[in-house]
């Protein structure tokens, strides 16, 4: 099963956000009346394609594609500045051990191979100071990830000087703010907009779209990026 899973909502239940009620797991769960198992996961801000195996066989199968690294992985997002063409980044990542979902106090554990991919499908300058320029840019990026650390994408676009507008941990704040102030998007602007694998039984390719939601397609419209954001399709 895939389903597109909007912005700010957790995959399954999580000791990060004991607050939480809903569920992308619970709701899929009840809503054809039988058990649903993870194959991989979004960040509660990220929205898009997620999919689920009907058993646990079919989702362990699955799995394995991700980890062989076979699983195209295509994600659309916006970004402060004027991001290169395209390129490469080959940054190691760290995954930092959690206080809230790790209660053993286990060390930082080493950084390990991250890679992303990403090319700029259209750009923007607009005249208005957000931070200490008297005008500024904005692009709209296509990220595909090679690898799945934690946080990947929005780590590597802030290593990169790029972050991506939305994020309140790898982000800056004044931008964010500028965008949920002009134009009512209080969302991370990162989607996981198609994912291309095999089926695990029949062999046969798959190709999972998930369209943007309103708030993510209204800053398309502003932009004038419409047309643009086609380019990955």
């Amino acid at each position: 099963m895939a389903i597109n899973k909007p912005s700010g909502l957790l995959v399954h239940r999580s000791p990060i956000d004991r607050r939480e009620t809903r569920f992308a797991l619970q709701m899929l769960r009840d809503q054809i009346g039988q058990h649903v198992f993870p194959v991989h996961r979004l960040d509660k801000p990220t929205s898009g394609v997620l999919l689920f195996g009907l058993s646990s066989e079919v989702a362990r199968l699955v799995a394995r594609q991700f980890e062989n690294r076979s699983v195209g992985k295509h994600y659309l997002a916006v970004v402060r500045g004027y991001c290169p063409g395209q390129g490469r980044i080959a940054h190691p990542l760290k995954d930092k051990p959690d206080p809230h979902a790790d209660s053993t106090g286990a060390a930082e554990k080493p950084a390990r191979e991250a890679v992303t991919r990403f090319r700029q499908l259209a750009s923007v300058e607009i005249p208005v100071e957000v931070d200490r320029y008297p005008h500024s840019r904005y692009s709209l990026v296509a990220l595909t990830p090679e690898t799945g650390r934690r946080h990947q994408l929005r780590r590597h676009m802030k290593h990169i000087g790029h972050p991506i507008i939305g994020d309140a941990k790898h982000g800056k704040g004044v931008h964010n703010r500028f965008f949920a102030s002009r134009y009512n998007c209080r969302r991370l602007l990162l989607a996981c907009t198609r994912l291309e694998l095999d089926h695990p039984l029949s062999g046969e390719s798959l190709r999972l779209e998930a369209p943007l939601d309103a708030s993510f397609n209204n800053i398309l419209e502003e932009f004038g990026w419409r047309a643009a954001s086609a380019q990955d399709s």
